[in-house]
């Protein structure tokens, strides 16, 4: 599979994986860790920054990988995994929204998190919310996200209203069947 990797003070060199090996790291690392990339010029660390998919058979037909500096943190967006039951949505019917899927951080390489979780338990009440500054994140990690934005919240459930129109029979015409 064709590949690129690149960096702050690499140029872009092309390159060959192995598409089998890749699916294994790309599985296990995602897009947030840090993996150890084989090169020409040695052993680099370095992140897969995007992967290219096939939109017929949904599998990767090419992947960049970046090079990062050493010391230097590094600004990306990483997966939210929701945990816990809130009791809004257990107790009182309350409907969860799951506003954001990912959130910006920055840390340093080394310290960046496969994924960040957000405890939904702490909404207790019907329109609770659970902002970007309410997140518990990792030592070493810092938010790059709005503090202001919603990451979930609980909303009333709403009741719809069923209008049915009376039918007007007089209007139907009944088709005749042959043999």
């Amino acid at each position: 599979m064709p590949a690129v990797y690149y960096g702050h003070k690499k140029e872009s060199t092309p390159i060959q994986i192995k598409k089998s090996e890749f699916l294994k790291v790309w599985k296990n690392a995602g897009e947030s860790t840090v993996i150890k990339l084989d090169t020409p010029e040695g052993e680099m660390e370095a992140l897969i920054h995007s992967v290219d998919i096939d939109p017929v058979i949904y599998e990767p037909r090419h992947a960049d990988f970046y090079i990062f500096e050493k010391g230097h943190k590094v600004e990306i967006s990483v997966p939210i995994e929701f945990i816990g039951i809130s009791l809004a949505v257990k107790d009182l019917g309350g409907v969860l929204m799951k506003v954001l899927r990912e959130i910006k951080i920055e840390a340093e390489p080394s310290n960046l998190p496969h994924q960040i979780d957000v405890d939904i338990s702490l909404i207790t009440e019907l329109e609770g919310q659970i902002l970007a500054k309410d997140i518990v994140l990792p030592p070493g990690v810092e938010l790059m996200e709005n503090p202001e934005e919603v990451v979930a919240a609980v909303v009333a459930p709403r009741e719809e209203k069923e209008e049915e129109a009376p039918v007007d029979l007089s209007q139907i015409e009944v088709e005749k069947k042959g043999k």
